[in-house]
């Protein structure tokens, strides 16, 4: 597993994470024993960054992942907080951060976070210097060691990154949602910001197991958010059409296939070797996926990102691309 330096998240992580939304809920049951899997057998194949959330299963990711990295110690466990209440600039207090972040502490059993990132919130709050001296208060007490964003959109991560204290951006970035790559990956590499790529396998689609016939459980969010439903539709298969999406993996399968790689460990290698990509954060159900996934961080360097480009421009450009 190669890991990437990273000056502001103060010490280097593995180039494939591991997003435990799924440990949480919102993809159908995960029981406790297989979540455990789960870490154990990212770990044993070198993973070490691992992200959470504090509405994942309203707390039981960061449950799960506390007792795990109690007798795992080393791991690096980014956070997220702020989705608890209304999405409104003042909810984003000081009291409510207090509150949040001394839950998680709890959940994860430590006394200083590692990253908190604010969970996708309202442009006004990443343009709020108040948010941002508030943070900075935190890091000054040990409540947390660092603070990021997570955001929807290109121009939020942009905002984010200018600021002078923000750690990481997260952002949706995979072979389905290339716009980051024409501005937000040269600026974090500019600023020395970690990028945390989420949704890599485009909820799944990237995978290429899917046809225009699959369903999901009711508690999936790729069946009661497939059209923005519940939150932020980008958040869902990246965005694209389902149909097309099916379509499109089946062409980024026969990429892989002629390097030699499953279609998923090609899409989150490519991505995992992008410049400005600090880990990828895929999820997984599995230990087999588990371990799968991790490959991806001791494949050689791909050169896909021409056809990759072609196959984005054709299929999902004039969709998408101005959206987020």
């Amino acid at each position: 597993m190669r890991t990437s330096p990273t000056t502001r998240l103060g010490r280097p992580v593995s180039t494939i994470g591991l997003g435990t939304w799924q440990l949480g809920a919102d993809w159908g049951d995960v029981s406790e024993v297989d979540a455990t899997a789960i870490l154990a057998a990212s770990v044993e194949s070198g993973v070490t960054f691992f992200d959470t959330a504090d509405v994942y299963g309203d707390g039981r990711s960061e449950q799960i992942i506390g007792r795990f990295a109690a007798t795992h110690p080393g791991l690096f466990v980014a956070t997220k907080i702020g989705r608890r209440l209304e999405q409104t600039r003042e909810n984003y207090s000081m009291a409510n951060f207090r509150a949040w972040i001394d839950r998680s502490r709890t959940n994860l059993d430590v006394d200083t976070l590692d990253l908190v990132q604010l969970h996708c919130p309202p442009s006004a709050v990443i343009e709020s210097d108040s948010v941002f001296d508030n943070l900075d208060t935190l890091v000054s007490e040990g409540t947390i060691s660092r603070y990021g964003v997570s955001v929807e959109t290109v121009a939020q991560a942009l905002a984010a990154i200018a600021r002078p204290g923000v750690a990481s951006v997260q952002v949706i970035l995979n072979a389905f949602r290339l716009k980051p790559l024409d501005a937000v990956l040269p600026a974090a590499l500019e600023a020395g910001v970690a990028i945390i790529a989420r949704v890599p396998l485009a909820s799944g689609l990237l995978s290429g197991k899917y046809t225009k016939d699959t369903t999901f459980a009711a508690d999936d969010h790729r069946t009661y958010n497939r059209h923005g439903e519940a939150f932020d539709v980008g958040e869902t298969f990246s965005g694209v059409n389902f149909d097309e999406g099916v379509a499109a993996a089946q062409e980024f399968s026969s990429l892989a296939g002629q390097v030699g790689l499953p279609a998923p460990v090609a899409a989150l290698a490519w991505l995992s070797q992008l410049p400005g990509v600090t880990t990828v954060i895929p999820g997984a159900r599995n230990v087999a996926q588990a371990a799968s996934n991790a490959s991806a961080g001791d494949v050689g360097q791909l050169n896909l990102t021409p056809q990759i480009r072609e196959l984005y421009d054709r299929r999902f450009r004039a969709e998408i691309h101005h959206r987020w």
